[in-house]
């Protein structure tokens, strides 16, 4: 334990900051690849809430992943309709 924080907190901001480098940053820039690593912050925002509460841990990556995937499909079909 690092200074009263739990486990799952530490590794989910680790998890939260390496993957919304990997997500601004993407080595091959596509949109897919973007997506994919879209989904790796919203895994360490899950278990920075997990530290917290099942259910708001759980409410959260749910609309996390739902809303970010949501709003980047809408980007790609706009991006592929002015090609």
């Amino acid at each position: 334990m690092i200074s009263g924080f739990e486990p799952e907190f530490v590794v989910g901001l680790f998890i939260l900051v390496a993957g919304t480098i990997a997500a601004a940053f993407p080595l091959p820039r596509n949109y897919i690849t973007r997506l994919i690593n879209l989904e790796i912050p919203g895994f360490g925002l899950l278990l920075i809430m997990l530290s917290y509460n099942e259910a708001l841990a759980l409410f959260t990556f749910g609309v996390i992943s739902v809303l970010s995937t949501f709003i980047y499909v809408r980007v790609i079909q706009k991006r592929e309709a002015l090609a």
